[in-house]
Parts: C-alpha cells; structure tokens; sequence
C-alpha cells in the first residue's frame, strides 16, 4: 500500500511535466516544382486561416538559409515562401495562420495554415494556396498545396510532396539538449 502512494505521488509530480507544451523552432520552405504542370484550383476560400492564431512578428532567424541558396539555384525549383518562428507545441493541435505579400480583400497572395500536433513524432496538416489577383483585387486564379496527416521526424528536414507545389518543413526542439560527442579516447 505504500508503494501505491509512492507511486501515485510521484506520477502527480511527473505527469504535468510529460504533458506540457514544449518550445520548437518551425522553418517551412514552400517551393514550386517547375518540371510539375501547374495545377489550378478553386480560389482560395474566404476564410483560408479558419481562425487560426496569425504568424505575426514571431518570426526568428531562419537556419535553413543554405538549402534555399541551393534551391534558387536550381532552376527545377521556385521559392514562395521561407519562414522561421518559435512557437510551443504539445499533445493538442496548433493551428498557425502564415501570408505573404499585399492582402487584397482579405486575401493574400500567399496563404495558408498550418496545423501541429507533437507526440512521438509531428502530425502535420498543411493548406497552402498561390493567389493571383486582377487589377480589382479578386483572386482569378490559385493553386493549392493540400497535405494531412502527414507524420514527420522531428529535428530533420521533411520534405512533404504536393505535387507541382511541395514543403519543406523542419520542426527542432529548442529545449532538447544535443546529442554529446564521443569522448576522445574511443577510436572507431
């Protein structure tokens, strides 16, 4: 019976700590892939961010900034968007509202949610849409990069392929210590 009390204080004590949210560093290249026909969609719907909490200015430095360089140069591929931010993440899911460029009419050229579940590893669901607009402002044309459930590794860069429109997406702990070194007198 003492054992059962033990135990069962000591899984007060830990269990709060195993369930609460932990801060990440997220970084997503969103990419066209040139060789792919472009395939146009419905246009994006008015309520694209579903009231998803917005990015805003939670951005931080971007690490990822070698593998654009090496995208950009490769003609196979367009860069539509790299973002970077720090956000907390745990066994509910976060939704993410991220655009870029001018919102006409609550409509961004890019835009598109993100949503993000931590457990083993990261469920991911991802709308993305490419918007063009007219000389009025109304979007005549989108294309639209739709993924879920998809499981990801974290601290790695997974690649989640849409077809002409693909995400990269790394997802690093920034609390987990790193991995140590071998001491230097092991030989391989």
């Amino acid at each position: 019976m003492r054992l059962f009390r033990i135990l069962s204080l000591l899984l007060v004590v830990v269990a709060p700590a195993a369930f609460a949210d932990s801060p990440y560093q997220v970084e997503m290249i969103l990419v066209r892939q040139n060789a792919e026909p472009v395939l146009n969609s419905r246009a994006a719907p008015e309520n694209w961010d579903a009231g998803a909490a917005r990015l805003g200015d939670k951005l931080s430095p971007p690490r990822l900034s070698n593998i654009v360089d090496k995208l950009r140069a490769d003609s196979s591929y367009t860069v539509l968007l790299h973002k970077a931010w720090e956000q907390n993440l745990g066994e509910q899911p976060v939704k993410v509202a991220i655009s870029d460029g001018q919102e006409q009419f609550g409509q961004f050229p890019i835009e598109g949610v993100l949503s993000l579940q931590l457990g083993r590893f990261t469920d991911i669901d991802a709308n993305f849409w490419i918007n063009q607009f007219d000389s009025n402002g109304s979007v005549i044309a989108s294309e639209h990069l739709s993924q879920t459930d998809v499981r990801t590794k974290n601290n790695q860069l997974n690649y989640l392929d849409g077809g002409h429109l693909a995400l990269l997406i790394k997802i690093t702990s920034l609390t987990a210590k790193p991995p140590s070194a071998p001491p230097p007198d092991i030989q391989d």
